[in-house]
């Protein structure tokens, strides 16, 4: 990063700090980045998000009102184009690191009922099947979605393309759409 964009990156994220619910030391986002709902976001110490990084915590959409909370844990590292949209709770543990063109959630553009399928998705009600939680130490790997409702455990890896639509125990690896485990680790394995 030449000195010139690195001020500039520097500037702007210092403004957004003050924007944000609480965010720890040492961290940075590089621009371009966009960010919704800046005061139900937290985000801890030395993490480190590359461009084109798009994080919206949604308390109001077609009249519906909501109260967002995301968590982003220290020593975090996340890579170009991700994408966390939450209406409910998304958290992201200590020590993750998310590659790039990732999707989480916490929540759908309405049911899959024919009432409203006949609706345009962006007229739907936002509905969640519940809060994302991505445990301490997780790998996500390129272009993987993580559907609402998902808790993966700390110390697991989730493979390239992957969509996470069940809960994944600590210690494994899970991988496919949907996502599923194909080893597990006990912490005395070697």
């Amino acid at each position: 990063m030449n000195i010139v964009k690195g001020s500039y990156n520097r500037i702007r994220f210092y403004f957004t700090k003050l924007k944000l619910k609480d965010c720890g030391k040492s961290t940075l986002f590089e621009s371009p980045y966009e960010i919704e709902g800046a005061k139900y976001i937290s985000v801890g110490s030395n993490v480190r998000v590359k461009p084109r990084f798009h994080i919206a915590a949604i308390d109001n959409h077609n009249g519906l009102t909501f109260n967002p909370t995301i968590i982003i844990g220290n020593g975090v590292s996340i890579n170009y184009d991700v994408h966390i949209a939450c209406i409910d709770r998304v958290e992201i543990g200590d020590g993750a690191l998310l590659g790039s063109k990732i999707f989480i959630t916490d929540h759908f553009h309405g049911d899959t009922n024919l009432e409203s399928l006949s609706i345009p998705p962006s007229q739907r009600p936002l509905t969640s099947k519940g809060p994302v939680v991505i445990g301490k130490n997780v790998w996500i790997g390129e272009g993987v979605a993580i559907m609402p409702g998902v808790t993966i455990g700390d110390n697991s890896i989730i493979g390239a393309n992957s969509v996470v639509t069940k809960d994944i125990p600590g210690f494994s690896i899970a991988v496919g759409a949907p996502a599923r485990i194909i080893k597990e680790k006990d912490k005395d394995d070697s």
